[in-house]
């Protein structure tokens, strides 16, 4: 692919962003932005990291996301910038932070598979040889998948015409699980993960890869599960499996479907946006990585050699649709788009209604206990605290009676606006996972220090083959200082508490929870805020514990 097609096919991903002005009515919105011309021979629609989300959600753009200043690590202005996108948009209000609060209520909820089943079928209406594809983390996020494991989401998949999938968050439901849904659940889904193996002989536990041919062309789409999956969760719930992003095991797959006859070759990811533009550069003859992990809703894709990079955002916001013209040498051009699924535009589908109402029947009186009031708006979703988090924080120090409380860095979990009530339902799409156990320990400042560093180093390093994790612990209680550019050990300074310097030798009762240890226990997260919740009635407005940061003054990933 020359230069000349990537910027026709760049240009043409941004069309769908610019044309929604701010002024548009919703008709004119709606036919111009899920009505794109058909395009080549081969499409595929892509979705991923939808965690769980039935419904049409609010979700808040990260304001800091640091990196090397390139996508995906733009946010705000510096990102409508570099994708000429008009702020007050829609399209500004579904990629960024920005007037958030203003434009949810002009614009809506965003998501909701009853309105991508619409889209889905809009665009195959048009393009009836299209693949679906969903990246992973689609079991979990939820109250209703925690409860039913994974069920509720395995139905919405097949009503959403799902052929190929791989996974994360999947796996934390145990390998029983996984190989059960796999076995009776999830046909005609294909579960595709070329880089999980046993541990004794290194046999492939899912398939590698598939091989479709639309319009008779013959495509081959490799799935590449979350490579840090025993590190970032628990180990005991894959025991017997082997993760890792295996490059040379990829290239030997690549090569394997190339000899096969494929003449367009798609990595199915869910290694994280900076682990795939690193790998586009390493594998060769991948035409295509549509990946996930990192939630980046990147408006139009990187190319990296001759290997293009998408990544599709999160929470079910958006449907990223990849047109691809095939000729006999292989891929010959394509065009992009990542459509923002705005409920308002798109009407519900009535056969996925129905079923998403069925299965939140039983489930029903329990999800909409309402817990509080919150003043404030509600977000998670950056590299450092979110406001949604210091509730968690500030219940977690007020019921452990704790100095310092640590919350995950999960980037998951829908907004709320100010004036809605926090209900059951809400409170579990921040903390529905199923090693949710809480703690209370004591560690001297050397230990905490020890913990933040390891963090950072995970978020931060350099080279993102090593960044194995989510975003940045959530700490409320202390302060500190971050530099995200210096090397392990030194990117930590100026930890306070109360103001006061904190010492390396004395020790601090501290709350958290999510602990990865076999055999932990402690009284569920949710449990412990709802407490809190029903005594507050009134969530006041929270003030963001931002860590004061250091030499990325200039950083386009800072608002």
């Amino acid at each position: 692919m020359r230069r000349r097609d990537f910027l026709q096919a760049l240009a043409a991903g941004l069309a769908a962003g610019a044309s929604l002005r701010p002024g548009a009515s919703e008709a004119q919105a709606a036919a111009e932005l899920y009505e794109p011309a058909p395009f080549g021979n081969v499409s595929l629609l892509h979705i991923t990291d939808v965690h769980a989300q039935l419904l049409p959600v609010y979700f808040r753009e990260p304001s800091v996301n640091l990196g090397d200043g390139k996508p995906p690590h733009l946010v705000g202005e510096q990102l409508l910038g570099r994708f000429g996108i008009a702020r007050g948009s829609r399209a500004a209000y579904a990629f960024t932070h920005l007037d958030f609060e203003r434009l949810a209520e002009r614009y809506g909820r965003l998501g909701g598979y009853a309105h991508l089943a619409t889209l889905v079928k809009r665009l195959r209406a048009s393009r009836p040889h299209a693949l679906v594809l969903d990246g992973g983390d689609s079991w979990q996020g939820s109250a209703t998948a925690l409860w039913t494991r994974g069920a509720d989401m395995i139905g919405a998949q097949k009503r959403l015409g799902v052929e190929l999938m791989t996974a994360h968050w999947e796996f934390t439901y145990g390998s029983e699980r996984i190989l059960e849904a796999v076995r009776k659940e999830l046909d005609p889904i294909e579960l595709l993960a070329q880089n999980v193996r046993t541990a004794d002989f290194e046999e492939p536990v899912f398939k590698p890869y598939a091989l479709r041919f639309p319009n008779g062309v013959p495509v081959a789409i490799i799935g590449q599960a979350f490579p840090y999956t025993p590190i970032a969760n628990p180990r005991h719930f894959v025991p017997d499996w082997t993760f890792g992003i295996q490059e040379g095991r990829l290239q030997k797959i690549v090569d394997e479907v190339r000899a096969k006859g494929a003449k367009a070759v798609v990595l199915l990811s869910h290694n994280g946006m900076d682990v795939d533009l690193k790998l586009a550069a390493r594998v060769r003859g991948i035409d295509a990585i549509l990946g996930g992990h990192t939630h980046d809703a990147v408006p139009a894709p990187v190319l990296v050699g001759t290997t293009l990079v998408a990544n599709a955002g999160s929470n079910g916001k958006f449907l990223g649709l990849l047109d691809l013209r095939v000729e006999g040498s292989g891929v010959a051009d394509y065009r992009y788009r990542l459509l923002p699924v705005f409920a308002n535009l798109l009407p519900a589908d009535e056969a996925m209604a129905a079923y998403i109402a069925a299965t939140r029947k039983p489930f029903r009186e329990r999800l909409v206990e309402r817990l509080a009031i919150t003043e404030g708006l509600l977000y998670r979703r950056g590299n450092f605290n979110g406001s949604f988090d210091e509730l968690i924080l500030d219940a977690l120090r007020a019921e452990k009676n704790a100095e310092i409380a640590f919350s995950p860095g999960f980037r998951w979990g829908p907004t709320l606006l100010p004036g809605d009530a926090i209900t059951v339902e809400h409170l579990l799409e921040q903390t529905a996972i199923t090693y949710p156990h809480t703690t209370l320990s004591e560690l001297t400042g050397a230990q905490i220090k020890a913990i933040l560093e390891d963090v950072a180093d995970n978020v931060f390093h350099p080279d993102p083959y090593l960044q194995q994790g989510g975003d940045m612990v959530r700490v409320g209680g202390m302060s500190y200082a971050l530099a995200p550019a210096e090397r392990i050990g030194a990117r930590i300074s100026d930890m306070r508490i109360g103001g006061r310097l904190m010492q390396a030798e004395k020790r601090y009762k501290v709350a958290g929870w999510a602990p990865v240890a076999e055999g932990a226990s402690g009284e569920p997260v949710w449990e412990v805020v709802s407490r809190y919740l029903r005594t507050q009635r009134i969530v006041t407005p929270r003030r963001v514990n931002a860590p004061k940061l250091l030499g990325v003054e200039d950083n386009p990933g800072i608002s």
